[in-house]
């Protein structure tokens, strides 16, 4: 089933018209940014065809999707931490100011429905967490999309730059391709240091020293 207005109806039947949808993308990567989208959508919005949760969505698809949402939406704000905030707050936090800088950028707000479950010590004003909300809720549906195909973008020009590592493809999550690259060629600037296997792969650098 189709993620749906029945949220987002609920808030405007009530006078509360600028109800932002917020995803992030990137959070179980092992390189790069972590990036987040608030989407803002009008009362009298349709909902486009083929919108879902976007890591089901084709790649050609959701630059598609992105651009009619662009064209569809009131508002849309981008924020993303970068490696080396995520490995100085860790990754939750760093979601939160990822969403926080989006949500930042198409004030006001007067709620926002957030993917996700309760919320740890960040407090973005008047909010709704909904879990599995890429794939029931329309506007961070939107959000999900609009941050994974600006995600994939910087990792594709990234990969131009590291190559061996797939990004291009595995856009930095720790596929065997991607694990190999680490094992070949070491680590980057754009590595996680703070996850696991990053982490091991130093650990093990320092014990042939």
């Amino acid at each position: 089933m189709p993620p749906t207005l029945e949220r987002e109806s609920t808030f405007w039947q009530a006078g509360q018209l600028r109800i932002a949808g917020v995803d992030e993308v990137g959070r179980g990567c092992l390189s790069g940014p972590v990036v987040a989208a608030a989407v803002i959508l009008p009362v009298d919005c349709l909902k486009i065809s083929g919108i879902d949760d976007s890591k089901q969505i084709p790649f050609a698809e959701r630059e598609r999707l992105c651009a009619a949402i662009h064209r569809q939406a009131l508002a849309i704000g981008v924020g993303a931490a970068s490696v080396a905030e995520i490995d100085r707050v860790n990754i939750l936090q760093a979601t939160y100011l990822a969403m926080g800088r989006a949500l930042g950028r198409i004030q006001p707000v007067d709620h926002a429905l957030i993917d996700g479950s309760s919320l740890k010590r960040w407090n973005p004003g008047s909010h709704t967490t909904v879990i599995d909300g890429d794939a029931l809720c329309y506007s961070i549906a939107c959000a999900s999309i609009v941050a994974k195909v600006v995600r994939d973008r910087f990792m594709i020009r990234l990969a131009e730059r590291f190559p061996g590592y797939k990004w291009e493809t595995n856009f930095g999550y720790g596929t065997k391709a991607h694990l190999l690259g680490v094992e070949k060629l070491g680590i980057t600037p754009w590595h996680r240091r703070s996850f696991a296997p990053v982490r091991a792969y130093l650990v093990e650098q320092l014990s042939i020293i």
